[in-house]
């Protein structure tokens, strides 16, 4: 999709900066989805990218692999491209020197010149290996912008490169940049992110029953409900553990159930569908007050497909998923938060391979029509968890998105992107987590972690924790769910408590992180003079009271709901 007009620009890009004192660079969190006429200017000036606008000729660049290269002025607009490409990584190359103790974004407006949908990444190859620090679904005729990132186990000279499977385009790059960070300053771009969207700074006067300030007032808050979701999945398991319940629901205000609302649990045997036990769980749920995300109507995945569904034709596939699907979504209609409505579409195709290729598509409207108040997620793994997966990457994502989006029926609905966040295969890379969701962000639609978890082959404890404040603190996120819910056979791979929930240490990072985060905490202040007192406070529900010389009666509540619009207000006793 091309886009030419300055409005048009605006409905694709998003523009937040986040750094927390006048020294700290602050971060970029915009991206770009669109198709540009021309590159905008890179990021941060291009960082420590010698030449990123290519004014300079090949200054800093040289050929990698056996590729040619040609330095090219269009429109006014100069750029370089890599051409008589033989094999895959054959393109342009710049050494830099990185850090290994510094986390760095990057990014770089890439074009081919031919085609369309051609897959283009970004690579450093260092010392230890290679390093995919993201990749973009290029074009013909129109720039699209590329925004990774990466780390170094070792510091020391690394080339950057490109890299695409398709050999008979050219490549070409405009505005590259690299943007080193130290641990601190990437802290502080969390802080002040954190401090910008999940706080707000407010004024508070105490007065008394005649409207007169209370000097030296004491004021005593009490954060109910927080605003921002968080929790953690359940299984049947907790319906009849008094321990599980407790600690759940001391704990949570949403969650997603393991597997008691999948097809294969609600309809195990053919043509008998039994909702008892999800049925029981929501009911659990509602009465704590604890929201629930519909997971999930479909598993694309053929290996949890029941054998009757394996072994049905097309038109009796099409009959089974019709029922199926307003079954479930009738039974629930507004009782949830959200549904996953088809769940690993980028990855496995099992309903495409016997419906045909819109199958997720017509699910989306079936969906729509049957509970088109709750917003319909796709959810996927992999997107931020790992960059070297080709088929769950932010641009195959959104290219999955839009494709639902536009298919007859479907304008109206209301979208969601899920991230199931499974990290397994390697240590967690910040940088790529944070520009993955810029680039996410840019489609204007929620987002939410959905399944978050970390191998017990890494440090669940240490990367459980720099996740939670990466995650939590990115303006784009709009809830986390952690895929933690302890069954018969106990958890899936990152359990928070052992078996009489009694917290292990990845629980006890939850609640340190919790207690930080102000949730259902306790607190108070003591006004001026003229009954004034200012705090910075997390979204939420409140309770408050005030406490007075001239009066000790604590008996009068005052509900406040916090929102980010909130700036003061008055407390009377």
């Amino acid at each position: 999709m091309k886009i030419d007009g300055k409005y048009s620009l605006l409905l694709l890009c998003t523009f937040i900066f986040a750094g927390s004192d006048v020294k700290a660079l602050p971060y970029d969190y915009s991206a770009c989805i669109g198709c540009l006429a021309n590159p905008l200017k890179p990021q941060y000036g291009g960082g420590i990218i010698t030449n990123p606008e290519l004014n300079d000729g090949l200054k800093g660049w040289s050929s990698f692999g056996n590729a040619k290269l040609q330095h090219t002025e269009s429109q006014g607009n100069k750029f370089l491209g890599a051409h008589s490409r033989m094999q895959p990584h054959d393109s342009m190359s710049q050494k830099v020197y990185l850090q290994s103790d510094k986390l760095y974004t990057f990014s770089a407006w890439i074009q081919v010149n031919t085609g369309s949908d051609v897959p283009v990444a970004a690579i450093f190859k260092t010392a230890s290996g290679f390093k995919r620090a993201g990749e973009i679904i290029a074009e013909s005729n129109c720039w699209s912008m590329l925004k990774g990132g990466l780390t170094v186990e070792a510091s020391g000279t690394t080339e950057l490169y490109f890299e695409s499977k398709n050999t008979s385009v050219e490549i070409w790059v405009d505005s590259i940049s690299l943007q080193p960070f130290t641990e601190k300053q990437w802290k502080s771009h969390q802080d002040q992110s954190i401090a910008k969207n999940r706080k707000s700074r407010v004024r508070i006067q105490a007065v008394d029953a005649k409207g007169e300030p209370l000097p030296n007032a004491t004021v005593f808050i009490q954060h109910n409900v927080p605003s921002f979701p968080f929790g953690c999945a359940i299984t049947e398991l907790i319906l009849n553990n008094s321990a599980h319940q407790k600690w759940f629901t001391s704990r949570f205000t949403v969650t997603t159930f393991g597997d008691e609302m999948k097809w294969y649990s609600t309809e195990s045997i053919q043509g008998r569908e039994d909702y008892s036990v999800a049925d029981a769980m929501l009911q659990f749920a509602q009465q704590n007050n604890i929201a629930v995300r519909g997971h999930n109507v479909f598993w694309d995945d053929s290996q949890y497909q029941l054998g009757g569904v394996k072994s049905l034709d097309t038109h009796q596939l099409v009959n089974a998923t019709y029922k199926r699907l307003n079954s479930i979504m009738q039974r629930y209609k507004s009782k949830l938060i959200a549904w996953d409505v088809v769940n690993e579409n980028l990855h496995w195709n099992f309903f495409d391979s016997k419906m045909g290729p819109n199958a997720s598509a017509i699910f989306y409207n079936w969906a729509i029509k049957a509970d088109g108040e709750t917003p319909m997620f796709l959810n996927d793994f992999n997107t931020i968890e790992e960059s070297r997966d080709g088929a769950s990457t932010p641009a195959m994502y959104l290219r999955k998105l839009r494709e639902i989006q536009s298919f007859p029926g479907n304008s109206g609905g209301g979208f969601g992107i899920g991230l199931e966040s499974h990290f397994s295969s390697s240590t967690p890379n910040l940088p790529y987590i944070r520009a993955s969701i810029d680039t996410l962000g840019a489609a204007n639609v929620p987002i939410w972690i959905t399944e978050l978890d970390v191998a017990s082959h890494l440090d669940q404890p240490y990367y459980l924790e720099q996740l939670l404040r990466e995650l939590h603190s990115h303006p784009r996120i709009q809830g986390i769910i952690m895929w933690s819910g302890r069954g018969h056979q106990g958890c899936y791979r990152m359990c928070l408590t052992d078996e009489n929930f009694n917290n292990l240490p990845t629980g006890d990072v939850v609640d340190k992180l919790l207690q930080e985060w102000g949730y259902r905490s306790s607190s108070s202040f003591t006004a001026d003079v003229n009954g004034f007192f200012e705090a910075s406070l997390s979204h939420g529900d409140y309770d408050m009271m005030i406490s007075h010389s001239s009066t000790m009666d604590l008996s009068r509540v005052h509900k406040l709901n916090l929102a980010s619009t909130t700036t003061s207000l008055q407390l009377s006793v």
